[in-house]
């Protein structure tokens, strides 16, 4: 039963997106934000390892706060993975997303003051969002958006490494995951239709999305071409013709889907572009961390 009820609490704040984000974090900092620092430096530094935590703790609540609010719609949408999740009390729930809360100050104390700010502004935001702006059509968007490439930042300041190649970066990762949020909102138009939740499919209409979708593709194109053309990237630049290609392959396929099993489909393309943009980290520099190690 206690088995259960800890699958249950991995999947209420989804365990495996917290590590791939703090891995990408991590090979972000090793890769760009400090790459003239030893491999060492970067990877047993105790501030860093902090301010990781505490963005990993604040996610992880927020996607508990997330759950709670969205408890009726989720049943609508994804009623096997919502049993599981009530396997764990709302009031448990509750409990644990304060003291993960309070955690993540803590452990951003260790980092500064100004960290402290930062995260319970964050915390803050997520809460809102989760409350009450994820249910208006664009700003939910966009909200949503900016709260998920949010933690990068927070590594950008650590670091005081504001180069133009990292906001073409941060660009493109904003626009694929408003693309994710957009199809999240036409695989769930059933579940926001009956708790009354004003998305852009739900008060535009599914070819409205469609077409504001595909002009995000095109607007894509302009950081891969900026990154391909104006900044060395090494040999990630085959990581960028494979998303031209794969999103393409999405555009024709939004055009033809109708059901909510399509939309689940071109949703994994999207998580699948963005998981495989963590690892295609390692293509920037192939030979950078194995110099440092010799």
């Amino acid at each position: 039963m206690y088995l259960l009820k800890l699958l249950s609490l991995f999947s209420v704040v989804r365990g495996y997106n917290i590590l791939v984000l703090t891995l990408a974090q991590y090979l972000a900092s090793i890769y760009i934000l400090a790459s003239d620092l030893p491999l060492s430096g970067v990877i047993f530094d105790s501030k860093l390892f902090m301010l990781l935590t505490a963005t990993a703790l604040t996610i992880a609540s927020g996607y508990i706060i997330n759950n709670f609010y969205d408890a009726e719609k989720d049943l609508i949408n994804r009623p096997r993975k919502t049993m599981l999740d009530r396997l764990v009390s709302q009031q448990f729930k509750l409990t644990t997303y304060f003291i993960l809360n309070f955690v993540a100050v803590l452990c951003a104390s260790y980092v500064s003051f100004r960290a402290v700010l930062f995260f319970s502004l964050y915390i803050f935001g997520i809460w809102l969002y989760s409350h009450r702006l994820k249910k208006l059509p664009f700003l939910g968007n966009l909200t949503s958006a900016i709260l998920t490439i949010t933690p990068f930042f927070a590594v950008f300041i650590y670091y005081k490494n504001f180069e133009t190649v990292i906001f073409v970066h941060a660009t493109f990762l904003f626009l694929l995951i408003s693309m994710r949020e957009l199809i999240k909102d036409l695989e769930n138009m059933k579940g926001d239709l009956a708790q009354g939740y004003q998305t852009i499919p739900i008060v535009y209409g599914e070819v409205a999305s469609k077409r504001f979708l595909s002009l995000l593709i095109v607007l894509t194109i302009v950081p891969i071409f900026l990154l391909l053309r104006h900044f060395h990237i090494g040999q990630m630049h085959y990581y960028f013709y494979l998303v031209l290609v794969t999103l393409a392959v999405f555009l024709l396929l939004l055009w033809h889907s109708r059901s909510k099993r399509q939309y689940v489909t071109l949703h994994n393309i999207l998580k699948f572009i963005i998981v495989l943009g963590v690892f295609s980290i390692l293509l920037i520099d192939i030979d950078l961390v194995l110099n440092r190690i010799l």
